[in-house]
């Protein structure tokens, strides 16, 4: 904050002050006070405190305010933070401030304001590291290291179609509970993968260090950025992912010899490699969305399905459609915070080349696509009938829509829309699930009524 004119106007906003200094012994003292600001003075006029504040060295005053809300947190956080000498003046005493420190909420918001001041953190470490001749860094507990790095809370990303696979291939009368497990686990490995490889190279590329506005959804892990994992242990993390992913991948090309299921796992793991990864960076082009949907969705869907039965069909690709255009648009929604910094490095996301009206419309022209398939499929037996009751989801995507127009150029106010939207691709995908599960369910009913009645039937 420069000394100017503004710091005094703002200064007026403050009744009390707290003024900080070192006392002779060495031991900091510090006492309240009040003030007067005047903003064509150069000087602040300070009431008298109830202890001596001394004239011959740097003092500190500090002006700050903060607005408890119950059950919510705070708003209206700003302070000012002031170093210069006080002197005796009409009675009282005057301060002149020789540098200054301070911050707005309604300036910049809180969460930005601590990004912004990482590197200021990052530097501090540094030094003290030099100054102690070891390294000195944050920490945190393996286990939430691991969970921050990865980002695991969305492997539901996999785990929904992954399931959806499995269930379309019990409806055909074909489930294999060693083959189920070793799929899941395969294609959480290389989401995992693909997630700690997202950041290095968005670390590399210099996306990440460019977002100033990240939020639980987007942004990445920033672990990298806050100094908890290396970019050389983040590369690890990748590389063991994709090891343990594809290693079980082949495991289950081999056990179901099936060529089909090889090329699956093909197209999966190059779509999520090169995601991020040069030279292609599909990210990049514009086409994160689409790769997004086509890994998350028909991939996974038809490579469940296809371990289980050993060969491709139709209904899994259908249905897997809805399910892969839902966390396509996760994505979709999750890149409006990061435009800027990402139009910074090149990278050229649908939100970077297009404006807010055409990235509302575009979410709502998708999430309808999605529901219209689903409509359309199950009431003609293309899908389970049962699977239409995915459709009371469609309130909760207009409460999408309806977020990304009130704020989208407001990250923190878009975080519970983002929320919402991860919702809908959870909820509208286990529904699809339910809904083959009760398929399945009333299809094994109808067989034991049809035994029942042909064994009557012989018996009589």
């Amino acid at each position: 904050m420069n000394i100017d004119r503004d710091l005094f106007r703002r200064l007026g906003a403050y009744s009390h002050v707290v003024i900080s200094w070192v006392g002779d012994d060495g031991y900091p003292l510090q006492t309240a006070a009040t003030l007067a600001a005047d903003a064509g003075a150069d000087e602040i006029r300070i009431t008298p405190p109830g202890l001596a504040v001394p004239t011959d060295r740097v003092v500190n005053v500090i002006a700050s305010h903060i607005r408890p809300k119950p059950g919510e947190g705070y708003d209206e956080r700003r302070y000012i933070s002031l170093w210069g000498r006080v002197h005796a003046a009409g009675g009282g005493l005057a301060f002149r401030p020789e540098r200054a420190w301070g911050w707005d909420e309604d300036d910049i918001p809180f969460f930005e304001y601590a990004e912004r001041s990482n590197h200021q953190a990052s530097k501090y470490l540094s030094r003290l590291s030099r100054e102690r001749g070891v390294a000195v860094k944050p920490r945190l507990s393996p286990v939430w290291t691991f969970l921050l790095a990865t980002r695991l809370p969305f492997l539901t990303a996999t785990f929904v179609p992954i399931l959806l696979g499995l269930a379309i291939a019990a409806r055909d009368g074909v489930f294999h509970w060693g083959f189920a497990i070793a799929t899941v686990i395969a294609g959480a490995a290389v989401h995992i993968g693909l997630n700690v490889a997202n950041d290095v190279f968005d670390t590399l590329s210099g996306a990440d260090d460019a977002n100033v506005n990240p939020t639980q959804f987007s942004g990445g892990s920033r672990v990298i950025q806050y100094g908890l994992v290396s970019l050389r242990g983040m590369t690890m993390i990748s590389a063991t992912g994709y090891v343990i992913g594809i290693g079980l991948g082949l495991y289950l090309v081999v056990a179901r010899g099936s060529l089909e299921l090889l090329a699956i796992g093909v197209v999966g793991v190059l779509i999520s490699v090169f995601y991020t990864a040069p030279p292609f960076r599909l990210v990049h082009r514009g086409l994160g969305e689409i790769t997004t949907g086509l890994g998350f969705g028909p991939v996974m869907v038809l490579g469940a399905y296809t371990v289980q039965t050993g060969r491709l069909d139709w209904e899994p690709l259908i249905a897997s459609i809805p399910v892969g255009i839902f966390i396509a648009l996760v994505l979709y929604v999750n890149e409006i915070p990061d435009r800027a910094g990402d139009a910074a490095v090149g990278k050229r996301t649908l939100p970077v080349r297009w404006d807010q009206s055409a990235v509302a419309r575009g979410f709502l022209l998708a999430a309808a696509a999605a529901f219209l398939l689903i409509a359309v499929a199950a009431p003609i037996g293309v899908l389970p009938r049962p699977t239409l009751i995915a459709l009371v989801t469609v309130p909760l995507a207009f409460e999408v829509y309806r977020g990304i127009q009130r704020h989208y150029n407001s990250p923190y106010e878009l975080m519970a829309t983002m929320g919402k939207n991860v919702q809908l691709h959870l909820v509208a995908g286990l529904l699809l699930f339910a809904g083959y599960i009760i398929s399945v369910i009333a299809d094994r009913i109808d067989h034991a009524i049809a035994a029942i009645g042909a064994a009557r039937l012989i018996g009589g």
